[in-house]
Formats: C-alpha cells, sequence, structure tokens
C-alpha cells in the first residue's frame, strides 16, 4: 500500500530507492547499582569508552579525503563537546557519588545538558542539542562494545539507489555517505539548521527531516520517493508515480548540470542592473563551497559557532585566526563579519552559571549587541580580533538586533576603544573597516533613519523581521504555519527599508532566507534590492532568475503588490511576476 509521509525538505532534489532501515542506540539506560570495589574500575572503563570515541573522531577526519571542508568542522565539534566537563568529568563525579554504572551516570549529565540548549531561543544553536545526543550515544555504544563508525557502513551497500532512513544521524554517519553511493537520506528529528541538514545540502543530497515516525512506520527495502524540495516522502509509490517523479528527477539534473555553467557569468539583468550576490557562511571551512558557487563575497559570517560545544570562551587569538582564514579565503571579496548573535541563555562567562539568568522568553530577553554591550571584556575581545582580520583582508563588520540609536553609539564607542588599543600595540588594522547593522526588529525597520546616519550599510535578516513582526515562533510546530513571508506588514517593512537606504545611498542586503528563494528573487529585485546574500547552495539558482529578469518590468508589478492587503491577491501578483 502507498502512503505519504511529509517532513521538512532540507537539501533539495528528488531521490528513487530501496529503504536501508539502520537501528540507533538508545539512551534509555539502566541505572545499576555497583559496590564500592567495582568504582574504579567502573570509571576506568568510562574514560576508555571516551578515549575510544576520540580515536574514532581522529581516524574519520583522516580518513576523510576530498569530503567538504565542513565535515572537519563538525567533527571537531562533536570531540570538543566530550571534552566538555559536563560530560567527560562529572559522570565520573556521579560514579562516585551515586555508586552507579558509567552509562546511567553519562545520559544524566547529558539530559541536564540537553535541557540547557533547549532553552536557546535562536534555533541554531539549540539544534547542537542534537549534536550533544549524537556524541553520548557513541560513547554508549563503545560502552557496549560496537564501534560507532561501523553502524552505518556495516548496512552500506554498493549500490546507487539506497536511501537511509534512520531515527537520527550524526556528522560522522554522514561521512559514509563519501565513501558509499546513497541516493538520500530521511530522519526522524532534525531541522533546518541542524548539522545533518547542513551537511546534506553540502553533499546536495536530497534530505527530509522531522518526519517523527518514519523508522517505524516504513521496512528494509521498501521502495521510496524522497523529494527534499517539497518535504515528502513517498512509501511504496504506484506505476504511474513513480514514472511521474522518474522524468522530474531527470529534468531536475538536467537543470543542475545546466546551472553549473553560470558560475563565471557576471550577475546582472536583462536591462542590465548589476546585482551582487553573497554567501551565508557558519565555519571557515564554508569558503570553499561559497567560492565554488561563484560567490561574490560573505554576506553573513555567523561567529556564534565558535561558542558551540560549552567550552570556555574563545580567545582573542583563535577568534582572529578564525576570522583571517575567511578574509584571506576570499582572496579581497567581501567578507562580512556579524558579532555574537548569542542570549542570556548560552553561558559566555564560564565561571558564573548564566543558565541561572534564563528568562521565560529569551527571544526578548539579554541577547545578540544587547548582551555583547553588556559584557565589554567579551566584546572587546571580538572586536580586537575582527578588527586584526581587517587587515588581511576586505572585512565589514555586522551588528545584529539592534533596535536604538544609543545601541549604535555604543557600539561604534566600543569599536574605536578596539582600533585605540591595537593602535597602542602597533597591531595593524583596517582604519575604515565599515560597520553595519541587521534590520530584523520592526522598531528598527520603522525608524530606519536612525540608523542610515550611524552606520555604513544595513543587512535585512527576514528570519527574524519575521518571527518579531508577526509573534510566531517558527520552530513552535503548532504555530509555525502561520509564518508568512508574504504577510503585508513583513512587505511593508522591507520596501521601507530598502527604499530608504537607496534614498540614503546607503548599501542594503537581504541576508535570511528569503534571499535565498528563488520565487521572492524578482519581488526583491523590484523593491530595489541589489545584494542578497544566501546558503551556497542557493546561489547559482538565483542568478539564474537574476539574469531572467528584467528590473523595469518587475518594478511596477512589486509597486503594484506592496498596494495589495488580501493574501489571495498577494500570491496572485507574485505568480504574475514570476511568470514574466
Amino acid at each position: 500500500m502507498s502512503y505519504t509521509l511529509q517532513g521538512l525538505g532540507v537539501s533539495g532534489g528528488i531521490a528513487i530507492g530501496q529503504a536501508c532501515l539502520l537501528s540507533h542506540a538508545t539512551l534509555e539506560v539502566a541505572h545499576l547499582t555497583l559496590s564500592a570495589r567495582q568504582i574504579d574500575k567502573e570509571i576506568a572503563r568510562f574514560e576508555a569508552a571516551i578515549a575510544s570515541v576520540r580515536g574514532e573522531f581522529e581516524a574519520i577526519k583522516k580518513g576523510m579525503g576530498a569530503a567538504p571542508g565542513d565535515f572537519g568542522a563538525f567533527i571537531d565539534l562533536h570531540a570538543m563537546i566530550l571534552s566538555d566537563p559536563e560530560l567527560s568529568e562529572m559522570p565520573k563525579v556521579l560514579i562516585r557519588e551515586r555508586a552507579c554504572n558509567a552509562e546511567w551516570a553519562l545520559v544524566q549529565q547529558m539530559e541536564h545538558l540537553v535541557a540547557q540548549f533547549e532553552k536557546i531561543e535562536d534555533p541554531y544553536l539549540r539544534e547542537r542539542a542534537d549534536d550533544v545526543r549524537q556524541a553520548v550515544e557513541r560513547v554508549i555504544k563503545a560502552l557496549s562494545g560496537k564501534d560507532g563508525r561501523s553502524v552505518l557502513k556495516a548496512r552500506a551497500q554498493r549500490e546507487a539507489n539506497q536511501i537511509i532512513v534512520a531515527h537520527d544521524l550524526s556528522p560522522a554517519d554522514v561521512i559514509v555517505f563519501k565513501e558509499h553511493p546513497f541516493a538520500a537520506f530521511i530522519t526522524d528529528v532534525g531541522g533546518a539548521t541542524s548539522h545533518t541538514a547542513i551537511l546534506a545540502r553540502g553533499l546536495r543530497i536530497p534530505a527530509v527531516l522531522g518526519l517523527h515516525s518514519a523508522r517505524q512506520l516504513i521496512r528494509d527495502k521498501d521502495t521510496l520517493i524522497v523529494d527534499g524540495t517539497r518535504g515528502v516522502v513517498i512509501v511504496s509509490p504506484d506505476a504511474h508515480v513513480l514514472e511521474e517523479y522518474e522524468l522530474r528527477k531527470s529534468q531536475i539534473e538536467l537543470e543542475r548540470n545546466k546551472l553549473k555553467r553560470l558560475k563565471t557569468a557576471r550577475s546582472r539583468t536583462l536591462d542590465g542592473i548589476s546585482v551582487d550576490l553573497h554567501a551565508n557562511i557558519e565555519v571557515p571551512a564554508d569558503v570553499a563551497g561559497a567560492l565554488e558557487a561563484g560567490a561574490e563575497g560573505i554576506g553573513l559570517f555567523r561567529t556564534e559557532f565558535l561558542f558551540i560545544g560549552g567550552g570556555d570562551m574563545p580567545s582573542e587569538d583563535q577568534q582572529f585566526e578564525a576570522y583571517r582564514k575567511v578574509a584571506r579565503g576570499m582572496d579581497g571579496r567581501p567578507v562580512t563579519i556579524r558579532t555574537f548573535d548569542l542570549g542570556n541563555d548560552k553561558d559566555p562567562r564560564p565561571e558564573e552559571n548564566q543558565f541561572d539568568r534564563v528568562k521565560t522568553n529569551p527571544a526578548l530577553g539579554l541577547r545578540a549587541i544587547r548582551l555583547s554591550l553588556a559584557e565589554p571584556a567579551m566584546f572587546q575581545t571580538q572586536l580586537r580580533a575582527i578588527l586584526r582580520a581587517s587587515h588581511y583582508g576586505k572585512v565589514k563588520l555586522l551588528v545584529p538586533m539592534l533596535a536604538h540609536a544609543q545601541e549604535i553609539d555604543q557600539t561604534l564607542a566600543a569599536v574605536e576603544q578596539a582600533k585605540s588599543s591595537l593602535r597602542g600595540e602597533k597591531i595593524p588594522f583596517d582604519e575604515s573597516m565599515p560597520v553595519g547593522g541587521m534590520i530584523e526588529i520592526p522598531a528598527a525597520a520603522l525608524a530606519v533613519g536612525l540608523f542610515l546616519r550611524r552606520l555604513d550599510f544595513l543587512s535585512i535578516g527576514t528570519n527574524d523581521l519575521i518571527q518579531y513582526t508577526l509573534a510566531i515562533d517558527r520552530s513552535d510546530e503548532e504555530v509555525s504555519h502561520l509564518y508568512d513571508p508574504l504577510h503585508p506588514a513583513v512587505l511593508m517593512l522591507l520596501a521601507h527599508t530598502i527604499s530608504s537606504a537607496e534614498k540614503a545611498g546607503c548599501p542594503v542586503s537581504v541576508c535570511g532566507e528569503l534571499a535565498g528563494d528563488v520565487s521572492m528573487t524578482r519581488l526583491l529585485l523590484g523593491m530595489g534590492l541589489r545584494q542578497f546574500s544566501m546558503h551556497p547552495g542557493q546561489l547559482l539558482e538565483v542568478k539564474q532568475r537574476v539574469l531572467m529578469s528584467n528590473v523595469a518590468d518587475t518594478a511596477p508589478l512589486a509597486r503594484r503588490l506592496l498596494r495589495c492587503e488580501e493574501p489571495a491577491k498577494i500570491r496572485e501578483q507574485i505568480e504574475r511576476l514570476n511568470g514574466l
């Protein structure tokens, strides 16, 4: 019997093949009571398991070969998670204090750490809880005498039509995709910003996550169709559906091959208007993918990855090396580095328990630039590192979540303080490094003049702008359907910000998900946007749409659309725009 499962499409494309089910180690472990003379032996067993998993990670990194650079960064992250005292030392304390087995002690600490991550508002950081679980799961496997790396390999068959069906996959597991030609994978858990999703996009493998019960419903060797664009999995499709999807799969592959030819093409509309297409990155290794896609710069370098793993505050030199690597890698192309977009639910000061300060609604609390200004020492460390990196490339500084003029003034004063300290130490930097602000709060969009008079450029973060404008948490399944980029209020804020910046002669970009949504490209062009920043995997498709657009035609339709208030009429105008 054929049936369809709906999940979250995180990596586009279509795959057709047979289900290959993977088991996963349960984290519901038994609680055993040990005798006094067993304690030291149990601690030694725990330490051996940790060492074994670290050895696995090292072996995986050495054997990666030509795998995308993201993989090494994510393996390092899992290794760093296991180095966190919460997981490497506290279980030993529990074993001694409670005379318990290592598995139970480790899972107790994991649940404590995961609970902290799940309080975080930022979806990228919140989903790092999955990385904690994945790292711990490998240790549990090691404690039971299983080689974590062999779990996926044991089921792998050298056929190109195998589709992995799993509860979850870790970055280390996904590396096996390089060694075996799997067609796609689907999982019960995971979101658009999970590492599983990021790696899938990097490998350009169709993937659907968040299916909840796929692992239980799908049987081994079932025929599957995975539509990574629509987030659909069809189980045991009939002949007609299979034929239709095989045709669509061939068309997609043909289009992808055509898109590769656009890599070196200038991004210019039919009526001669140049459009800058930049890439969003999360780790320095992402630079390779950005260049491969033909990015003209880095429009958003999220620096929060330096905090992921829960270790100490990254030092100035550690940050500097990361920023310099990106600046050098882009070889003179612009690199926009965003200051930490962290909340008070992420501990920037290991000597204090910041988790005690978590508010009921961290999205509206001490986060992003508010937290940076409240922690001047932390902020100076980052500003000095970014300024030092500016000597090695065309670096720009981007400040997140601005809402008040005084926040800009305080930030600019902090930048001057960092510059003064570097001058005193005779450390070179770009004296004229541009400073820009993110427009992601409705108040900032409505009072954009305050920002235009103080800043060198603006970047619109549409993800948060939509969330704050509509009071919608899109990670909440109960209300995520109300998250609407085409809501009239959202469109008016976008248009007002873009037109105000244009009149002031201030560069403005969009770096949220709308920038990579090809169905929105012509609308944004019609609004006057000339710089887009997106995931590297979306860049060539957006470039194709730019090359096929005529701003003289799209601008009048965009203005007409902005006068619409009814959702149906707005979508009708969008269809007209995209049908030009």
